[in-house]
């Protein structure tokens, strides 16, 4: 039996006009009358999807999900060859947020951020504190340089062959400037079929951690081109601009998010976000609480790990508006 609530419709959906001719999903789910929760999904590029709703009681919260600019349902999609990313920054999809929170009348709300998802909690709490009642963030990332370095060369140590089948997939012109920069240029080339070889290769690499901790198969999604398409040029962009952001600015300014209550649900066994990002994290953000699930890796849907999430979002829930 699955500890996730069960899967519901949601009860509104839209587009919103964010401005640089850009249009972002969104969707309501559970109790319009509930404490405003907001998911932030990973990536960047991964896009949200409706199972990301049966983490919150849907009696007690008003849950709402979106995808983030140039992805998911989003317009226009990163998967278009002429789809310019110039306007798709870390700071853009804050605006994005602030921007949705007055669309949909929320005063205050509580975030749940996974992965890419939890930098941009970060991101957007710090900058917006009074907005922010309480977090959960899970598979915690703060993409640090270093957590960039570690994605897309560090983890060759534990996983050779994939790293020589990703370098040996570079043109021999390429080599020189390294995997992140030469899968952001192929990319954005100007012939499809390539762009596309490119986002296959980059997610055969990202898919070798992931079936490591995840054996039942590839990520359902990650089998369209599309998807696939945008997802790795969100990727590569992102890191390849080290998400504009000064390398460890959310670490060493967690302090102003000490008037806010957090939970850090992290898998001892986390290849893609190692546990050090998220117990530094916990030692810099007084208030917060790590919670380790052991044998647990990145996914969010692992039993202990589940279980921990929906545990905080409970108790976040119950607290009032101001």
């Amino acid at each position: 039996m699955s500890i996730l609530f069960p899967e519901i419709a949601a009860y509104e959906h839209g587009f919103l006009d964010v401005g640089d001719g850009q249009q972002i999903y969104w969707e309501t789910y559970g109790n319009p009358l509930g404490r405003p929760a907001l998911y932030l999904h990973g990536g960047p590029g991964s896009g949200s999807s409706p199972s990301a709703a049966r983490y919150f009681d849907p009696a007690e919260c008003r849950i709402i999900l979106f995808d983030q600019r140039n992805c998911g349902r989003s317009l226009p999609s990163a998967a278009d060859m002429e789809t310019d990313l110039s306007a798709n920054t870390t700071w853009h999809l804050i605006e994005d947020i602030e921007k949705l929170r007055r669309h949909l009348q929320v005063e205050e709300w509580v975030l749940f951020g996974i992965s890419w998802g939890s930098t941009l909690a970060l991101a957007y709490a710090q900058s917006h504190p009074d907005r922010v009642v309480a977090m959960v963030l899970s598979g915690v990332t703060t993409t640090r340089r270093s957590e960039i370095e570690w994605l897309t060369r560090g983890m060759a140590a534990l996983f050779p062959a994939e790293w020589q089948r990703l370098n040996d997939s570079l043109p021999g012109d390429m080599k020189a400037i390294g995997v992140l920069e030469g899968y952001r240029q192929l990319l954005n080339g100007p012939d499809l079929e390539t762009r596309l070889e490119a986002a296959r290769n980059w997610h055969d690499w990202e898919a070798a951690s992931i079936l490591l901790a995840n054996p039942g198969g590839f990520p359902r999604r990650w089998r369209d081109a599309n998807y696939m398409l945008a997802r790795a040029r969100i990727v590569t962009h992102y890191f390849s601009h080290a998400a504009w952001l000064e390398d460890g600015v959310l670490l060493r300014d967690a302090w102003k998010l000490a008037p806010i209550p957090g939970v850090l649900v992290q898998g001892r066994l986390d290849l893609e976000a190692p546990l050090t990002t998220a117990w530094e994290l916990a030692k810099a953000w007084p208030g917060s609480e790590l919670v380790i699930v052991e044998n647990a890796a990145h996914s969010p849907d692992h039993d202990g790990m589940a279980r921990a999430i929906i545990g905080a979002t409970g108790r976040f829930a119950n607290f009032f508006q101001k």
